[in-house]
């Protein structure tokens, strides 16, 4: 027996958020890069390790959250939680693995392309890693054709995320970039999820999809990195570098004139000079 699957049970808020979150962490991510490209003296590991971990807390954060929407009407829905963790621990190191890459390789053609499928590999196995966290009275099933379709939209984003970190610096360049990375991530989750049928046991086998429930799960888990991101972001806001774009916080400042008074020039820490 087939169950209703429904990827939209709270309308537009859970696809709303999602959004939100995956663009927050994008934004994050890269103003962070951005940082580590334009300040050679700036701890550049620490950045872009801090980029990584916004990116990929973003990506998570978003699945779980557009996953609170998804309900299959037969069956109650359960998470198990070790599943859960992990596919926030790969998404952190695969984004981290593409970051660091491009860092200190740069946009290149081969490094590019390596990053971005690296990433977009290990982001399309953190979504079928949270749907494997899945415990429900059924079996999930994928039609395999929506499946290489989203790993394909997870690389495409992942590559263009990775190539703007390394080559968009302006503030508002970087914001429209997060905007069209959240598009990306969203429509990769969403094409993932149109992949889905889900197979129902009969009523006797109910007692396999033992588990914590999605609110009992994912609220308190997603908390964490919402917090995370919220405080990247608060270090954003009191970095002028990272809000400041190539031109305003990548050249050197330039020597001060010394200030004319006339035909004089005044000297520090002396009387004014000047033709006697």
């Amino acid at each position: 027996m087939e169950g209703t699957v429904d990827g939209f049970r709270y309308g537009a808020v859970t696809p709303v958020a999602a959004y939100v979150m995956a663009c927050l962490g994008g934004a994050l991510g890269l103003r962070c890069i951005v940082r580590s490209l334009i300040n050679e003296g700036s701890w550049k590991p620490g950045w872009l390790a801090l980029g990584a971990t916004s990116i990929g807390c973003g990506i998570w954060t978003m699945h779980f959250i557009a996953m609170i929407g998804f309900q299959v009407e037969e069956t109650r829905i359960r998470y198990d939680a070790s599943l859960t963790v992990l596919s926030l621990i790969v998404a952190i190191v695969v984004v981290g693995v593409g970051v660091f890459i491009v860092g200190y390789r740069g946009a290149g053609r081969s490094s590019l392309t390596l990053a971005g499928v690296i990433t977009g590999l290990g982001v399309a196995a953190m979504h079928y890693l949270g749907m494997a966290a899945m415990q429900l009275n059924g079996d999930l099933r994928y039609n395999a054709l929506t499946v290489h379709l989203s790993i394909l939209i997870a690389i495409a984003a992942a590559t263009a995320a990775l190539w703007a970190a390394v080559s968009v610096r302006g503030f508002l360049m970087s914001l429209g970039a997060s905007l069209v990375m959240g598009v990306a991530v969203s429509g990769m989750h969403y094409t993932g999820m149109a992949a889905v049928d889900v197979h129902l046991h009969s009523a006797t086998t109910g007692g396999s999809w033992s588990g914590d429930s999605p609110m009992s799960l994912l609220l308190p888990m997603l908390i964490g990195p919402i917090v995370f991101l919220l405080l990247a972001g608060v270090v954003v806001m009191f970095d002028p570098l990272l809000v400041l774009g190539d031109d305003e916080g990548g050249r050197p400042a330039e020597r001060p004139e010394t200030p004319r008074l006339g035909n004089r020039e005044t000297v520090k820490g002396g009387p004014p000079q000047g033709r006697s």
